[in-house]
């Protein structure tokens, strides 16, 4: 199989499709792999690195999108894009398409592609793509926040974690599946006052037992999230809702509660926003102020480490990337189960319940159409 990986073009999204590590494995297995020049570069990932496997270097976009059977990708797709996507083709990366927008879907329809989102993906019940950048989205969350607490940042001149004769910081952080528990294990580490909320009773059991402290743990309805949010130093907001839009959960008049010079790092955007107050921003400019406390909330958080996430992401893709190169789809997914978990779009044809509404059709269901 043809395998395109295009240089991605969000703004300051410096991550890549496959690193040499995948390309290698696909190749071995006898697949042609297309990158676009530059592709890895960010990621210092160089052309040589991937030339010396056997990958082929395009220089333009449009060759890539134009050879490829499967492209993979990081990010979502832009409209120009989708206009290069080759019909027929199969597109794999965090395509988050429940949050698109309709003519993005029509115009996939059109070509018959199908789309298939990392962060929708499942092995043996586990969303293990999308967990393998939330542990980091949830480790930046704490060291960025440590950094918007100084002074000099417009911060309350805090240290994000404890010295002696003094209180310690207070981190409340909402969610707490992968993200969340990284982030309260990183801020337990430095001594951080830790509390976690959660409306799942289970993860808040493992994360008592995984974080040091233990941190204070609580359900995360109404009155405890407002309890808490008022005496916070930190918050971080760490709820992902693959497949539909995060929920609010910290309204304005919460944020308002909070202390000047305060800190909010906010995980979920790209997929919403679970804090009132929230808008995307992004590493050039990442944070922004309202009621006096500081927003940091770039969606592709991750791609402040592109090398380290470009290579978690690689490991945990690479054997569903593999399973479709190597049997196509309908065949793959009897391989690979988790991946019908994550198609959107089969041949253009909306499968995801909020992919469908959004194209103002009924969702088809897969099985139908594979038969």
């Amino acid at each position: 199989m043809r395998i395109g990986v295009p240089r991605e073009q969000l703004r300051n999204e410096h991550r890549v499709g496959l690193t040499p590590f995948a390309v290698q494995r696909l190749i071995e297995q006898g697949h042609e792999i297309w990158l676009e020049h530059d592709a890895g570069a960010d990621s210092h990932f160089t052309d040589d690195d991937y030339a010396k496997l056997g990958v082929k270097i395009a220089f333009s976009r449009d060759e890539v999108y134009g050879r490829a059977d499967l492209v993979c990708r990081v990010g979502p797709l832009h409209a120009d894009e989708i206009e290069l996507v080759r019909p027929g083709s199969t597109v794999i990366g965090f395509l988050q398409l429940a949050v698109a927008g309709r003519e993005q879907i029509a115009k996939l329809g059109e070509k018959q592609v199908t789309a298939i989102g990392y962060e929708l993906v499942e092995q043996d019940g586990r969303r293990t793509v999308l967990k393998a950048l939330a542990e980091i989205a949830g480790h930046i969350s704490i060291s960025t926040a440590a950094h918007l607490l100084e002074r000099n940042q417009g911060g309350r001149g805090l240290l994000l974690g404890s010295t002696p004769g003094l209180p310690p910081a207070t981190v409340v952080i909402l969610g707490a599946g992968t993200g969340g528990r990284a982030a309260a294990r990183v801020a337990a580490a430095m001594g951080s006052h830790v509390i976690l909320l959660d409306t799942d009773y289970a993860k808040l059991r493992r994360a008592h037992y995984e974080v040091p402290g233990p941190p204070v743990t609580a359900v995360a309805f109404e009155r405890n999230i407002e309890r808490y949010v008022a005496i916070a130093d930190v918050v971080i907001g760490a709820v992902f809702s693959p497949g539909r839009s995060s929920p609010v959960l910290v309204s304005e008049a919460m944020v308002q509660s909070m202390k000047p010079g305060s800190v909010i790092v906010d995980l979920s955007l790209g997929l919403g926003n679970c804090i009132a107050t929230s808008r995307p921003t992004d590493l050039a400019n990442p944070t922004f102020q309202a009621h006096g406390v500081i927003h940091h909330c770039v969606p592709n958080i991750t791609a402040a480490v592109p090398r380290t996430s470009s290579r978690a992401l690689a490991i945990a893709a690479e054997p569903f990337v593999g399973c479709l190169a190597n049997d196509g789809l309908p065949k793959a997914l009897e391989r690979c189960p988790g991946l019908g978990s994550g198609i959107y779009l089969y041949a253009g044809q909306p499968v995801h319940e909020r992919v469908a509404a959004l194209a103002g059709v009924a969702p088809t269901p897969l099985t139908q159409l594979l038969h």
